[in-house]
């Protein structure tokens, strides 16, 4: 024993004597305040819900982004449908050019009725590939 830590002796325990303490044990938090945890902080006003309480509402840019991502992916599947059959390359990119213009201006209705995207105020996302694609 060393400073008060470890074992009186180790004959019989298994171990050295050392004992650590658990770096990785968590203490649960009070519901109380002044407890170890302190107590919990409130929701924001903008993440509670119409009530005070419950779900958070989804983030928009997140939302946008999956929109972007099932565009692109149906995209994706029109590509290997049309390579498929036979087409050549120019007329693939032809026609999934074509598709991406539709799915542009549908998604850009959507995004405005939606209140997310280009007509909500945010300037769209330079650079990235996408433009203002969003839900066929």
């Amino acid at each position: 024993m060393y400073n008060g830590i470890g074992l009186q002796t180790a004959r019989g325990s298994g171990t050295n004597g050392y004992a650590q303490s658990n770096k990785f044990f968590v203490k649960p938090r009070s519901t109380s305040g002044g407890g170890p945890g302190g107590p919990h902080r409130p929701l924001r006003s903008d993440a509670a819900g119409a009530d005070g309480g419950g779900m958070r509402k989804p983030n928009k840019e997140i939302l946008e982004h999956d929109r972007k991502r099932q565009v692109e992916l149906k995209l994706l599947v029109l590509r290997n449908a049309l390579e498929e059959h036979g087409y050549t390359e120019d007329e693939i990119e032809e026609r999934v050019a074509e598709a991406r213009k539709a799915a542009e201006a549908e998604a850009a209705a959507a995004a405005e009725e939606a209140g997310i995207g280009r007509g909500a105020g945010r300037p769209p996302l330079l650079g990235r590939g996408y433009g203002s694609v969003g839900v066929i």
